[in-house]
């Protein structure tokens, strides 16, 4: 098997590819420096900043009213979805850490979107099974441990609507999927992809945009 078409990325085609995305607003790109600036040796765990404009789009291409994100860390992902919203809509953001979250909730108010997001400091197992049973959420955002993401999937896959979106990040692990002795985070990823390609609940497709992407479509 070749890679086809694939085309290598390259620092420079990066910042091409950027470059002909929707940028970044003034509070998403002073959010993502101060979050390298505080949190240096965390913020690989920010989504990269090509998903921010991604994520915005498929909120309006499904008109999502409903979203729930897993894993939150300083909010970037969060706040370019809550941005692409409309006023009445709701996103119920998991997390676990008050201090990464804080940067979160002043950058949530600075682009007056705060009152769109409800963050939930628990464990997001507890936040998904407190939630009501039948099919409600329009959007999901995965991007938590690796070891639980099966679990998150069986608690929001018979909650999404039908046609309802979720979408999990670092779905390639950089590169760790391939290795048949991957143990942590790339084991649960290497689990993960196998559980989402055979669920007949869902359609799905990874895509090489970032660390991974998978869309997944409720059926």
């Amino acid at each position: 098997m070749t890679k086809g078409n694939s085309t290598k990325i390259t620092d420079e085609l990066y910042q091409y590819m950027l470059a002909h995305n929707p940028p970044l607003d003034e509070v998403q790109r002073g959010l993502v420096a101060t979050t390298y600036e505080v949190f240096p040796d965390a913020a690989g765990m920010q989504s990269a900043e090509e998903q921010g404009p991604l994520l915005a789009f498929l909120v309006r291409l499904t008109g999502a009213r409903h979203i729930v994100e897993i894993g939150t860390f300083t909010g970037f992902s969060s706040l370019s979805m809550a941005q692409a919203m409309p006023a009445d809509g709701r996103l119920i953001a998991c997390d676990v850490s008050e201090e990464w979250t804080a940067y979160a909730r002043e950058a949530w108010a600075k682009a007056g979107v705060a009152d769109r997001i409800d963050l939930r400091i628990a464990p997001a197992l507890e936040t998904l099974r407190a939630m009501p049973a039948e099919p409600h959420i329009d959007m999901a955002y995965m991007d938590a441990d690796k070891q639980s993401q099966i679990a998150y999937w069986e608690e929001l896959v018979p909650r999404l609507r039908p046609g309802g979106l979720l979408v999990t990040d670092n779905t390639l692990y950089h590169g760790q999927v391939l290795d048949p002795a991957a143990t942590g985070g790339a084991a649960g990823v290497q689990a993960y992809n196998d559980h989402v390609v055979a669920d007949p609940r869902m359609e799905s497709v990874l895509l090489a945009i970032s660390d991974g992407i998978t869309l997944s479509r409720k059926r």
